[in-house]
Parts: structure tokens; sequence; C-alpha cells
């Protein structure tokens, strides 16, 4: 059977995702890879990386991987790219919610749904290994089709960039806040790519979507750490890399001559991630709600206490988030996070836990919580307003 657009389409379908399709892999000359090389290379040389320096891995030849996917794979020829929905019918980030909540990204949220009449808790799921299973159905399935191919499977791990080949093949456009932007979809949505040997016949290339964010800034605007400008976000002052990548202590940033801008002031009630640029995207209103059951949403975590949060120990931490893409910030990153939304939300109740926290081994919970603190105890002792408007 040939290698096309509605094989792959249907294989994905029949292995529960939400759409496929499939992008020819440029060659290295080419001026598809020129252009993309440029834009990483100079994101790279900004600094937009901040210290995920596995982004700036290269070959013997010194070549950055994530240029070409001849470069870390010269055999590759064309990239399978598969999308699952994950939109919840769930509150957004930016809708009204009690000062003490936390916010946890919609996409950590998942877990798999019980069996019925079974009284077991729901399990953390972690996409990454949900969409793998996946994908290596449909890379089976594909040997069934089309024979024997050389192949990679990766779910946000391999050396390439996922929504770069989702635009080749034609499933959405890159929005300003450097999301994949699908018109019937919207961008809830993970994405994962099998590079494959298979040549895709020239009939079969797909039509690039069109880019229909317009005149539109909503997400720039809302961003609140100013980390997007259009179609290139810095992650150096990203919520999501902060609360998840970045170790340690929040630096300050620069605001512009002799001034810096405190990051952590803008980071809000987020302990996970953000979703703020996605959540005032208006291609989001109308995105369908996902019904998958290996990502359904947990709902104790949607807008979390923050009391609840800060009383896990390591062990309960484990137990609500392994397995979970919450894990990946640690158990001190993730307290980190928590001193911080305590700080912002102007509930002085919490001087107790981040005086504690202030005393803390670790820098990046003990600086967190000593601001918190500095910020709390700047609105006086007694209640404060929110906590007024809260019990009446």
């Amino acid at each position: 059977m040939t290698f096309s657009q509605s094989l792959v389409r249907d294989l994905a379908l029949q292995a529960g995702f939400t759409l496929g399709g499939i992008a020819a892999v440029p060659d290295a000359g080419s001026l598809e890879s020129r252009e993309e090389r440029e834009r990483f290379e100079a994101w790279l040389a900004a600094g937009s990386a901040g210290d995920m320096d596995y982004l700036k891995r290269t070959n013997e030849e010194g070549d950055l991987l994530r240029t070409s996917v001849r470069t870390a794979f010269p055999w590759a020829r064309s990239v399978v790219v598969c999308m699952a929905n994950y939109n919840a019918a769930q509150p957004r980030s930016i809708d009204p919610a009690p000062p003490d909540a936390a916010w946890i990204a919609r996409y950590a949220w998942s877990g798999s749904q019980n069996v019925p009449g079974e009284n077991s808790p729901q399990r953390p799921s972690d996409y990454h290994k949900v969409l793998l299973k996946r994908l290596k159905q449909v890379e089976a399935d594909l040997r069934t089709h089309c024979g024997e191919f050389e192949s990679r499977c990766y779910v946000d791990t391999g050396p390439l960039v996922e929504r770069v080949y989702a635009r080749y093949a034609g499933l959405g456009w890159t929005g300003k806040n450097t999301c994949l932007l699908n018109q019937q979809l919207g961008s809830w949505l993970f994405l994962g790519v099998i590079l494959t040997s298979l040549e895709l016949p020239s009939d079969e290339l797909a039509i690039p979507a069109a880019d229909r964010c317009g005149s539109c800034t909503r997400c720039i605007d809302a961003c609140p750490t100013q980390a997007l400008t259009p179609n290139r976000m810095d992650a150096s002052r990203c919520i999501a890399y902060l609360t998840i990548e970045k170790r340690g202590v929040i630096p300050d940033v620069d605001a512009g001559p002799g001034l810096t801008s405190d990051l952590r002031e803008g980071i809000g009630r987020n302990v996970f991630g953000c979703d703020i640029c996605q959540d005032v995207c208006p291609w989001n209103r109308k995105a369908p709600i996902a019904s998958d059951a290996e990502l359904a949403p947990r709902a104790q975590l949607v807008n979390p206490a923050l009391d609840w949060l800060a009383a896990m120990d390591a062990d309960d931490f484990g137990e609500w988030f392994f397995g979970s893409p919450v894990k990946r910030a640690r158990f001190d990153g993730f307290r980190r996070n928590i001193a911080i939304a305590m700080g912002n939300s102007g509930l002085d109740r919490f001087v107790p836990t981040l005086r504690e926290w202030a005393r803390a081994d670790d820098p990046g919970l003990a600086d967190s919580a000593a601001w918190a603190l500095q910020k709390l105890e700047a609105i006086g002792a007694g209640s404060t307003a929110a906590e007024i408007r809260t019990a009446s």
C-alpha cells in the first residue's frame, strides 16, 4: 500500500489519536532548512533557551542537532505527526478562582479513568508514555502496509521541533504564542512523531495551513512575564520554563537600561506550567472537549488549594505525581513554586509555613520563601482584603 496522508490519518485514528499527517524532511540545503536553522541559532544566541542545555547539543561536526532532522538522522525522509486532544471541560487559569488556589497546567492534570464499579483512586498518567505507546502501534501498522523501513518514535524527546513538522504536514500553523494552532481543534494538542526512511510521494505533500492569527496579539498582551513577541518565546522568561525546567533560585531579568524585573511577581499562582497564552486564544473558545480515557483530568488538580499542596511531604508528592509530568519539577522545585504562589496570594496565613521554608537547605526554596515572606509581611498583620472578601 502507498505511504499516504490518508493511510496515516486512518492509522492515527485507530491508535487513539485525534489526527495524523506526514511531512517530508527538507534537504539540508533547502530554503526551509536554512530558515529554520537561522531562526533556531538566533534564538539560542539570544539566550532564550535559558538553562536548557540539551537544546544546544551538536554532532561531531559541531552542527546543532535541532536545526535539521537530517543532522541527527541522515536516513530520515519523512516525519509522521500524530496529535491528541487534551482539552477538558474545566475552568481556565484566567477564570475567577479562590485566592488560595494554585494552578497546574492543563496538560499535567491527566489520569487514567477508573474502571466502572471500582473504588480505587484515579492514577496519574504521563502523556509521553500514553502517546509513545500509540506511536508504536502506528509504526507497526505502517510496517504491515508499507514493508520494512528505519524509524524512531519521539514524544517531546527527539532532536526536532515537532510543531515545525506538524506545520509541514498541514496540521496547523504556528501561532504568535509559538503553539501549534489548528482551525478546528485549537491548541490543546499533544504532538508525537515517527521519523521514517519512507519517501513521501510528491503528490502526497500537504498544503500548509494558512496563518490565521491575523492582527490578534492577545497571547502576547496577556503574558505576565513578557516572554512573548510575535512567533517567538523567550524561555528564560516563560512561566512554564521557570516552574518546571529552571532549578534553584528564580533570577531577576533585564527590564531596560539600569532596570530589572522580578519574574516571581509574574508567576502568580502557577505552581507547574502555565496556560495563560492558550486560555486567551480565540481559537480555543470552541475547541472540542476530549474524551480520552487515558488523558482524563483529575479533578483534585484543578485549582488545587495551596494549603493542600504545601502540606505534602516527599512521599505524598510521589504518591500524587509519580507517573505524572508534575514529577519533573521535583519536590523542592514544586515547593519553591508553591512559596512564590503563597507570596502572590496576599494571604498572611501562609506566613508560618514560609518562615519554616525560609530556613530550608534548598537555596531555591529558601530564597523564594524569604521573598514571599517579605511580600506578605509588607501587607501587615491581620486579615487581608482578599480574605475579607472571601469571608463576606
